[in-house]
């Protein structure tokens, strides 16, 4: 047996292509992520990188493909349905509870996995009020975890763009994800707090969360991926480690806008 094939995968797509109308916004996209590595999805603007992560985590249907999940066929399980399995994500725009707490924000991810009769949401029995307590125990520890220690009981609208960022990242390991997608998480961030996600994230890697990144900041990208993969017109362009993406002729013409030469 080669060593590709001892290789465990957590997450893989094969074939994977979405049109929209006369548009081909993916075309033909294979993938396969191992456990414990952070895997990015980079490309020039309109390269198709945010509608390959919504066929990834189920919120578009592809046209042709397959997706699998640690061997589950997900292709045409929905994404609230995906949560179940295992995987959660944040969005390019922000999706937050903006009239409820930050810590609020955070126990709504807990409900994914409760195991209590429904009845005692209506009543608040013995139950509902011993899981409840744990909920917001753990978000408390999620919140000071991104940092947000001291704004748990703040609005999620009043937050500042950056803190609002990191709360969608608490909610969304909230739910015990064995995968974790984000899509931008460093638009709209300062220096700073671009630093921060970063450490946030590495220690994520080290606890064994499986990440998937789609990004544009390079610096960012190229300090926490293991592999890459490089789309252009919703075609792969590239994988492979972050120094071959960045010695890589196409990739770098790709980004230039330079004219590459089509295949014969």
């Amino acid at each position: 047996m080669t060593a590709a094939a001892q290789t465990p995968v957590l997450l893989e797509a094969r074939g994977l292509s979405k049109n929209f109308g006369g548009v081909r916004a993916v075309q033909d996209i294979s993938l396969s992520i191992s456990p414990q590595t952070v895997f990015a999805i980079i490309g020039p603007n309109g390269a198709g990188k945010s509608t390959l992560l919504n066929l990834l985590s189920g919120i578009f249907p592809p046209d042709a493909g397959r997706v699998t999940f640690d061997g589950a066929d997900l292709t045409r399980v929905r994404a609230h349905r995906r949560v179940r399995h295992g995987i959660a994500r944040t969005f390019q725009k922000i999706r937050l509870f903006r009239q409820l707490s930050a810590l609020d924000n955070v126990v709504a991810g807990f409900h994914v996995h409760a195991k209590i009769p429904p009845w005692q949401y209506v009543v608040h029995g013995p139950a509902f009020c011993r899981h409840h307590a744990r909920c917001r125990e753990e978000a408390a520890r999620l919140l000071g975890f991104m940092g947000l220690e001291g704004r748990a009981h703040v609005a999620a609208g009043s937050l500042s763009y950056g803190e609002r960022r990191m709360l969608e990242i608490a909610r969304a390991l909230a739910t015990a994800p064995r995968l974790l997608m984000v899509d931008e998480p460093a638009a709209g961030l300062n220096a700073r707090e671009v630093e921060t996600l970063v450490e946030r994230l590495q220690s994520l890697r080290r606890d064994g969360l499986t990440i998937l990144v789609v990004e544009h900041n390079m610096d960012l990208v190229m300090t926490i991926a293991d592999r890459v993969l490089v789309i252009d017109y919703g075609q792969h362009l590239f994988e492979g480690s972050p120094p071959q993406v960045q010695q890589h002729p196409g990739v770098i013409a790709a980004y230039l806008g330079e004219e590459r030469p089509k295949a014969s």
